[in-house]
């Protein structure tokens, strides 16, 4: 009989957590008032765990602008989008923001919180994670079912499934990895919501932010990608890069590998590797790049893949598409030439 009840109260339990069992995503709000792209492969992976979505969106101003952006995505199943809007979010400090994102979850008792692997996310859903007394989950690669993931081990020579037991999951999510979610589709719209959001930081002070500015897209948002490895020799000779770049204006913008980032060829903010950025560009030229696996595991997930170096053994022609074996000094003025051509 106390077995049966035993039995009973667990069975209740389960199917009550099912009912309840629901995702927030952490939307990224970029300036103005433009929805992060992160922010879009982010709802891809949340609305494969098939529940009801609510998102929760960090600003000094203009969320409501972002919210209306991220209303006409009907198809991802979001039911409410949250706005934390304060001026003491001013450079989104995870101090700041964390605290609130807690009580939100205290509040609503999410059992997935999902937000892209960008410098925001990684730095407040680690300490959500740690607050919560549970496990983070990071950069996943795929959704297999509500407690089981994907993601890559080893510099992306291996892939590590993983299951969680923990009752609230923190994810991080690889953007290369999902496709990004697209407007419509769907039915109903999101509400929009205004939280209680009262920062109160008294740990850290956001000071300035140092951004260059340059008409070329970022490297997560370009669709081609030109990129240079030590071969070039030289910040001087990255030059040729750059000319090859600016003849896909709004499309094209240049990339490096760590080799050539640390032999000061080029600024840190353009490497592209384990230890850099993640690109999934619809085309990818590496240039004079030997193609070490910490370089792969960044840019392996782009579309179409070129390399161009005179080491015919070079490592990166085994993950080409396309190879050519030559002389980069030759044969990137010769091709600029044919293209400006075209």
């Amino acid at each position: 009989m106390y077995s049966r009840q035993i039995l009973s109260r667990l069975t209740t339990s389960t199917i009550r957590s099912r009912c309840f069992a629901s995702t927030l995503v952490l939307a990224e709000q970029i300036e103005g008032g433009k929805l992060a792209p992160v922010t879009l492969n982010t709802l891809t992976a949340a609305a494969q765990l098939k529940q009801d979505i609510d998102c929760v969106i960090f600003g000094t101003e203009k969320t409501n602008e972002t919210a209306n952006e991220l209303k006409k995505f009907t198809n991802c199943n979001i039911k409410k989008i949250l706005l934390a809007e304060n001026a003491g979010f001013k450079g989104l400090l995870s101090e700041s923001v964390t605290p609130i994102l807690l009580d939100i979850q205290k509040k609503n008792n999410y059992t997935h919180i999902l937000g892209g692997s960008s410098t925001f996310a990684k730095g407040v859903l680690p300490r959500l994670a740690a607050l919560l007394d549970v496990q983070p989950i990071s950069d996943i690669t795929a959704v297999i079912d509500k407690s089981q993931y994907s993601r890559f081990i080893y510099a992306g020579n291996a892939i590590l499934k993983l299951k969680s037991n923990d009752p609230v999951q923190i994810i991080t999510v690889r953007g290369t990895a999902f496709e990004a979610a697209k407007q419509g589709g769907g039915s109903g719209e999101a509400q929009i919501e205004k939280v209680n959001s009262t920062p109160n930081n008294d740990l850290s002070e956001f000071v300035s932010r140092q951004v260059q500015q340059s008409e070329r897209p970022e490297l997560a948002s370009a669709r081609i990608i030109f990129s240079g490895g030590r071969a070039l020799k030289s910040k001087e000779n990255f030059k040729l890069l750059y000319d090859l770049a600016d003849l896909f204006p709004g499309q094209a913008t240049v990339g490096a590998s760590r080799a050539a980032v640390d032999a000061g060829y080029c600024a840190n903010d353009l490497q592209i590797g384990q230890t850099g950025k993640i690109v999934a560009p619809d085309l990818y030229v590496a240039i004079g790049i030997s193609g070490a696996i910490q370089h792969i595991a960044g840019m392996k997930d782009s579309k179409v893949i070129v390399a161009i170096n005179k080491d015919a053994d070079s490592p990166i022609f085994a993950i080409a598409d396309y190879g050519l074996t030559g002389d980069l000094f030759k044969v990137l003025p010769e091709l600029t030439e044919k293209l400006k051509k075209k």
